[in-house]
């Protein structure tokens, strides 16, 4: 029932008079993007001026825009390192912060293979809650009735570890599951979960997947939506149905839980939700035994209205999928956020996958723009604008200032102006800056995958054996995901030539190069498959650049393309396979961080 006009939104109707209020935050923040781009900026000039890092470069106290922008450089990660270490190992002085960094939240890898370290501070909760807090008032415009039914939501901590200083680092969800605020988070009708707190807060994957999934199960016409963070954990959410529904249905048909499930807080939530139901036990059995399970997720949450999930960016290759399982049900993305800071929201958030655009809430941070020119190597931080003054059509970099102390910081995300909303610029996420390979949370760029790739070949030396040429694809057709590298080997001892046992073993070496979010997910999360080498015949990658040449690319200026999705291209070269080779054990990892 809508709530009386005098509280409606230009965005819709509101649901109830808290979505109303909501709604009219959203309104007036994009009303007036710029004036509350420059008081962001002044409060967080003006509560920092005595930092260590903005009187390096005498700023003297000043919170004007265009000082703030001559005097402070435009940074990347690499440029803050020595100042986040000194945190990290315990130096308690203001150094980028007046207010004290609480954590760290860990974001994926630098190029030495550690997770990044993102300084944050205790009122960044607040921040992100009040983003999170206005989703499903914009979802409720478009979808009715949400306060009828539950989330089936697969949600997830991961590990965390201390600094040399104590400081906690974690990835940004585990922080906020974690939190007081989503742990005591005051009952909202149309935000209801069907996975109890304990099962979300379990850090053993297994035990808290079965949970989520057994919980998912018994309340199945309550399910009115299904969702993870991105599409690959509710893809893996379904393949773990396919393996274990056959205990699933047991402990459903005798109400006793798989004494696997040893968590003790687990076993006393589940304690008041198992009850024996052989009806549903038989509906579970009938339905996952058929060996057909396209549109699986509706025959068993039969009155689910869309998914919940991020299929923007490397997400979109698990489209295809989830519209299998689903029978095409929409695809909801309703936020886009990071760990340095949460951006903004999907105001259309039922709009096709290919069409979604988020709009920046001007409050969260100070956002700047770096213009890309895709055919560029070069681009110049003089040309940054401000939120209000990008152009439709055009891609930039994201760059950022937080009120937890990072100033101009290159988030490394390419973005194209969509349109506006009020004065607030709407984006497409395009890509991740020089990200290659992406399976889950991880983010494999070129120089890694070469020097990956560098180290295995190492293991063919002995048998006089080099690799020629390599390119690769994230195969998201397995469950879970994994990595295929191509390889053209050149042998110059045919009787010498390196046996499987070698190459299995060069599938090993090279994740062992990767960083360490790719091997937490191949070792703790279970999110990523044995990586995968395809030795393909000689004289392949000269077909392959024919084939770039004869659809137009210049002979001169051809570069063997180092990841490929072209679905020609793919069958070029798996049309080209001699043999295929997997990595044989999990690479080392371990949650503790080198120091």
């Amino acid at each position: 029932m809508a709530v009386d006009s005098v509280l409606s939104s230009p965005l819709g109707p509101p649901a109830c008079e808290k979505d109303a209020k909501a709604l009219q935050f959203i309104e007036e923040m994009t009303r007036n993007a710029d004036a509350v781009q420059e008081r962001v900026l002044n409060e967080i000039l003006t509560r920092n001026s005595q930092t260590e890092y903005l009187k390096r470069f005498k700023l003297d106290g000043v919170s004007d825009r265009e000082i703030f922008k001559n005097k402070i450089p435009v940074v990347t990660y690499e440029d803050l390192q020595p100042e986040i270490q000194r945190i990290a190992n315990g130096d308690r002085s203001p150094i980028l912060s007046a207010h004290p960094i609480s954590e760290f939240l860990t974001s994926s890898g630098t190029s030495a293979g550690e997770r990044k370290l993102m300084p944050t501070i205790k009122e960044e909760l607040d921040r992100r809650q009040l983003l999170y807090s206005l989703l499903m008032p914009v979802m409720n415009l478009y979808v009715p009735g949400l306060d009828k039914g539950k989330g089936l939501y697969f949600l997830f901590i991961k590990s965390e570890t201390k600094t040399p200083g104590g400081l906690l680092a974690r990835p940004v969800l585990t922080s906020y599951y974690k939190s007081e605020h989503f742990k005591r988070r005051p009952h909202d009708p149309y935000n209801v979960y069907t996975s109890p707190n304990e099962a979300i807060l379990c850090a053993d994957s297994f035990q808290s997947m079965y949970t989520q999934m057994l919980c998912g199960l018994y309340e199945r016409e309550q399910v009115l939506r299904l969702g993870a963070v991105f599409a690959s954990g509710l893809v893996r959410a379904i393949r773990f149905l396919q393996l274990h529904w056959p205990q699933l249905a047991h402990d459903i048909r005798t109400g006793t839980l798989n004494p696997e499930i040893t968590d003790p807080s687990i076993c006393e939530r589940m304690g008041l939700v198992m009850r024996p139901n052989p009806k549903l036990a038989d509906f579970v059995t009938d339905e996952c035994s058929k060996e057909n399970w396209e549109g699986i997720i509706t025959r068993i949450w039969p009155k689910t209205k869309y998914l919940d999930v991020i299929v923007t960016g490397a997400m979109a290759q698990y489209i295809p999928t989830l519209d299998y399982y689903s029978g095409g049900l929409p695809k909801a993305c309703t936020m886009y956020a990071a760990s340095e800071c949460y951006f903004g929201l999907n105001l259309n958030p039922m709009c096709k996958p290919s069409e979604v655009s988020y709009t920046i809430m001007p409050n969260m941070g100070y956002f700047e723009f770096l213009p890309h020119d895709p055919n560029s190597s070069r681009d110049s931080t003089r040309n940054l604008v401000d939120l209000v003054d990008v152009e439709v059509g055009k891609e930039y970099e994201l760059v950022i200032t937080t009120y937890a102390g990072l100033y101009r910081y290159r988030v490394g995300d390419i973005l194209r102006v969509t349109g506006f909303h009020n004065s607030a610029p709407q984006f497409h996420f395009v890509r991740r800056k020089n990200v290659l390979l992406s399976i889950d949370s991880d983010k494999t760029d070129e120089a890694e995958l070469q020097r990956a790739v560098e180290n295995a070949s190492k293991l063919l030396k002995e048998f006089n054996t080099s690799v020629v040429e390599y390119t690769s694809y994230a195969d998201t057709k397995t469950i879970p995901g994994h990595y295929v590298i191509y390889w053209e080997l050149l042998m110059k001892d045919l009787n010498n030539s390196p046996s499987d046992e070698v190459l299995n073993k060069c599938c090993l070496a090279m994740e062992e190069s990767l960083n360490t979010v790719y091997r937490q997910g191949r070792v703790a999360c279970n999110s990523i498959g044995p990586l995968e080498i395809r030795v393909v015949k000689n004289g392949t990658f000269e077909e392959l650049m024919d084939y770039a040449i004869s659809r137009g690319a210049s002979i001169n200026q051809y570069k063997v393309p180092r990841c490929v999705s072209f679905a020609p291209i793919l069958e070029l070269l798996d049309s080209r396979v001699m043999s295929r080779h997997f990595s044989p054990s999990l690479p080392q990892w371990t949650p503790e961080r080198r120091h």
